[in-house]
């Protein structure tokens, strides 16, 4: 965030910036912040001028909460944010082609810079010739302040300069700087938080259902497969005459119910109508039966919650395989998984070599090959690979991005205690 005097000190660094470019470039040039019908009154012969002839509201940026200010402690306040419109023209003697030689000069500087920097900021203000400015804190702004520049065709151009009264038309370009966040004084009010709603029955909104999380029972970082005993965490989940589970297009009952959480077992779920990937499950309150009035009602729906059903690998085969001696293998490999797998589910499998024996420099291999395209839904998939080295692979599939997992060597006897072990497949 910065004060009022942004708009002012990004004027004053390109001025600032580009002064000692084009000074060096031409002698005796110049960079002014004049009207451009005032150029040629008491301006120098030779030089640019910078003027700020628009200035557009940013739709992105515009009164969005302060959030790095508020994490500093401090009250969150209104705040502005800006798009700066420069015209940038360039005067001289037209016989030694200076106008063209500064405008050259200029998109150079401003190619090479394009970004007010901070310390560019702090520069201009440490400037003695810009006291009035000293104040700005600019500099301290966190969102970054870019300078690009503007395709105008001749018509904007005409446009531009057709707001400038009877001034003659000097060879100009267009620069946009953005953003530019200016805070506002006064922080705005902030009510109480609701603590209770009363609806007094005219509306039903806030007795719906609500998820919050669904997770396994094991914690959010178990993996969620299809026996896992899901736990739903939300508001109002228990409805007052029965509570469904709606999975996959089938109504389950769960396992235990209260207000803010549910246990469902996957193992209810049929598995020919599980898939892996990203599914989403919602809390049904269906209406009471044997009442005329409420079957005529509609039942409570929460909202749709995604979680990620991971796939299970039960069995690899190798079909084929071509390739002799010291050559690259091809071939195929037959998988089944404990789910079927969808028409148009994108299936992906992963090769990674495994040895025990392995050398410390030596990195194992790792492979990825897509499944040929299917006709109809089925649990087990044939998958050709190419041109890999022979030897032992951990197999993983990744449907519609959902990955099967890998088992563990738990036994703290075992030479691979605590790697990965299976599934496995030999290409000889």
């Amino acid at each position: 965030m910065s004060n009022y005097l942004a708009i002012a000190m990004i004027t004053a660094t390109l001025q600032r910036t580009l002064q000692g470019v084009v000074q060096r470039d031409i002698e005796g040039a110049r960079v002014t912040t004049v009207r451009p019908s005032d150029i040629g009154n008491g301006t120098p012969e030779t030089g640019v001028n910078l003027f700020l002839y628009q200035v557009i509201t940013n739709p992105a940026l515009n009164n969005i909460d302060a959030t790095p200010s508020r994490s500093r402690g401090n009250p969150t306040k209104r705040q502005a944010a800006l798009d700066l419109y420069y015209m940038f023209s360039f005067y001289g003697n037209e016989v030694e082609l200076e106008p063209q030689r500064l405008l050259g000069s200029v998109v150079r500087s401003l190619n090479d810079k394009r970004v007010v920097s901070q310390e560019m900021i702090r520069e201009s203000c440490r400037d003695a010739t810009l006291a009035f400015l000293e104040e700005s804190d600019l500099a301290d702004q966190v969102q970054q302040i870019s300078i690009v520049p503007l395709n105008l065709n001749l018509e904007d151009l005409s446009k531009a300069w057709s707001v400038f009264f009877q001034t003659p038309y000097l060879l100009s370009v267009g620069y946009k700087v953005l953003v530019v966040m200016l805070e506002g004084d006064e922080a705005p009010t902030r009510s109480l938080p609701i603590r209770d709603r009363r609806t007094h029955g005219l509306s039903p909104y806030f007795s719906q259902p609500q998820i919050e999380q669904v997770m396994a029972q094991g914690g959010v970082t178990e993996p969620i497969v299809s026996d896992s005993l899901l736990v739903l965490s939300g508001k109002q989940l228990k409805g007052d005459w029965s509570t469904q589970v709606r999975l996959c297009g089938v109504e389950v009952a769960p396992t235990e119910v209260s207000d803010t959480q549910i246990l469902l077992s996957l193992a209810q779920v049929p598995t020919t109508v599980l898939r892996a990937g990203v599914q989403s499950l919602q809390v049904i309150h269906p209406p009471q039966a044997g009442s005329d009035r409420e079957a005529r009602r509609r039942g409570k729906e929460s909202n749709a919650f995604p979680f990620v059903l991971r796939p299970r690998l039960l069995d690899v085969v190798l079909i084929e395989t071509l390739g002799e001696e010291e050559e690259l293998r091809s071939g195929q490999l037959q998988l089944q998984l404990n789910l079927p797998i969808g028409v148009k589910q994108r299936v992906v499998m992963v090769l990674n070599e495994w040895r025990r024996d392995r050398p410390a420099a030596y990195i194992p291999a790792s492979y990825l090959f897509d499944a040929p395209s299917r006709t109809e839904e089925s649990s087990v998939i044939t998958i050709s690979f190419q041109d890999i080295r022979f030897g032992e692979y951990l197999v993983r599939l990744m449907v519609d991005g959902a990955e099967s997992q890998l088992q563990v060597d738990d036994q703290p006897d075992s030479p691979t205690y605590d790697w990965y072990i299976a599934p496995k497949v030999i290409i000889r």
